[in-house]
């Protein structure tokens, strides 16, 4: 029998395109895959399940289904933290669905399996990041479709990919994890996203497209990473206009002060938000990346925070499977 491992990086999620009922599209998500930190997951065919951590065994409970095999010996190596705006949830579901699938020599199609696993139900960069990488750009879903409450696990389609680009191998991402309350999942965010879209303001999803038209897709394909910066920065902050009233501000504490420090220095193009955070990113490239990793520490003792800070590059490959 075979063991399969299957490797994949976080994302960061940059924000929505539109949380107005007004527009046709719905979310609209934002992101780039990252190589580090990382969800590493094996797996073994047997003849019935066995998996020691809880959530992985949702999802392998699931894959086991929707594969029509009878069982599998199940191990995360590696997690990302969890609910810190890093889409934990969704790396550890197609992480463990792929190596079930690949473990039988099947062909896993997260893309289909995503709604079923539960992920998905907004945000299509999970996936997209999980598939192929790089920056991603994506469709959201028909405006049409949104209830009160949340549909059933299964019952949507994963966000089309719009747009897709590679990113510049001289980029770096600074992360900053603060040591805070974990950012909203499940039904408490379910709640906040609803509440947030029953008071939308059109006009915010309207800038930002504009932003994402003229500046922000234009400076990733063309390798202007001070452009990039400077979009991302604007985009954060209009979605923030949104939020302010369910995470506490533009950007939920400490993230806000985080941010603020970092966008103050000179070797940072780009702050913000990851998610609900409290992850926080920052824009730099490989000449300027040590200094702005001080920058981040030292923006971490200046505001009395606990916290890590990692350097990482895009991930433009998408998920590997050994």
């Amino acid at each position: 029998m075979s063991t399969v491992t299957v490797t994949s990086g976080a994302r960061l999620h940059f924000g929505f395109q539109n949380l107005s009922l007004a527009h046709e599209r719905l979310y609209g998500s934002i992101g780039v895959g990252i190589e580090e930190p990382r969800v590493i997951v094996e797996a073994t065919p047997g003849d019935e399940l066995a998996v020691e951590d809880d959530l992985a065994r949702r999802y392998a409970e699931r894959s086991i289904d929707l594969l029509d095999v009878p069982g599998a010996t199940v191990r995360v190596r590696q997690q990302l933290p969890r609910h810190v705006g890093l889409g934990s949830g969704t790396q550890l579901a197609l992480a463990t669905h792929a190596a079930i699938a690949r473990a039988y020599d099947l062909d896993p199609d997260v893309r289909s399996a995503a709604p079923t696993l539960g992920r998905a139900g907004r945000s299509g960069v999970g996936v997209a990041t999980f598939e192929t990488g790089g920056f991603i750009l994506d469709g959201g879903h028909p405006t049409d479709r949104f209830t009160t409450e949340p549909p059933a696990d299964g019952e949507w389609t994963v966000p089309p990919v719009l747009a897709r680009h590679r990113v510049p191998d001289a980029w770096r991402f600074v992360l900053v994890i603060p040591e805070a309350s974990r950012g909203k999942s499940g039904p408490e965010e379910d709640r906040s996203i609803r509440r947030v879209i029953e008071h939308a303001d059109a006009g915010v999803a309207d800038e930002i497209s504009a932003v994402t038209t003229r500046q922000l897709l234009p400076a990733v394909v063309t390798d202007d990473v001070d452009a990039f910066g400077t979009a991302l920065e604007t985009v954060g902050r209009l979605n923030g206009c949104w939020y302010a009233d369910e995470q506490g501000g533009t950007f939920r504490p400490p993230a806000g002060d985080l941010v603020s420090e970092l966008s103050a220095s000179p070797a940072v193009e780009g702050a913000g938000q990851s998610s609900w955070g409290p992850a926080v990113y920052a824009l730099t490239d490989a000449d300027r990346v040590d200094r702005a990793r001080a920058d981040a520490e030292s923006a971490l003792a200046a505001l009395d925070v606990d916290g890590d800070v990692l350097v990482t590059r895009a991930d433009d490959g998408g998920a590997t499977v050994r």
